[in-house]
């Protein structure tokens, strides 16, 4: 599905480092959200040795990213990147989507509410 989510080529080069590494019959990352914090929802990301039914598949070079459709439309046009700050390295999401996150930040509001 075009314009979902984009990949910085070092998101990209971290995925696939880390896909290389992953258990036998890994097919790629799937992101997604959940329920979480005082703001309501956060990004997970996690390995996928399976695609479901409801999925969309974005590849980037050599890397599947699997999203679940439900997701779909509060993840358009994320851009996802790696960036290291001293020693913490993590992906950073970009969402335009986004209209508010809690002073911690591990969470945050969507313009329109989604579907769980």
């Amino acid at each position: 599905m075009a314009n979902t989510i984009t990949l910085t080529a070092t998101a990209t080069k971290y995925l696939q480092e880390n896909l290389a590494q992953s258990p036998a019959g890994t097919l790629g990352v799937r992101v997604g959200l959940r329920d979480a914090g005082c703001s309501g929802y956060a990004y997970t990301i996690d390995f996928t040795n399976e695609q479901l039914s409801d999925d969309q598949v974005l590849t980037f070079d050599d890397v599947k990213i699997f999203i679940n459709n439900k997701h779909l439309q509060a993840l358009k046009g994320t851009e996802v990147d790696f960036v290291q700050e001293g020693v913490n390295a993590m992906l950073e999401f970009n969402n335009p989507n986004v209209i508010h996150e809690c002073g911690c930040g591990e969470s945050f509001k969507f313009k329109d509410e989604i579907e769980q």
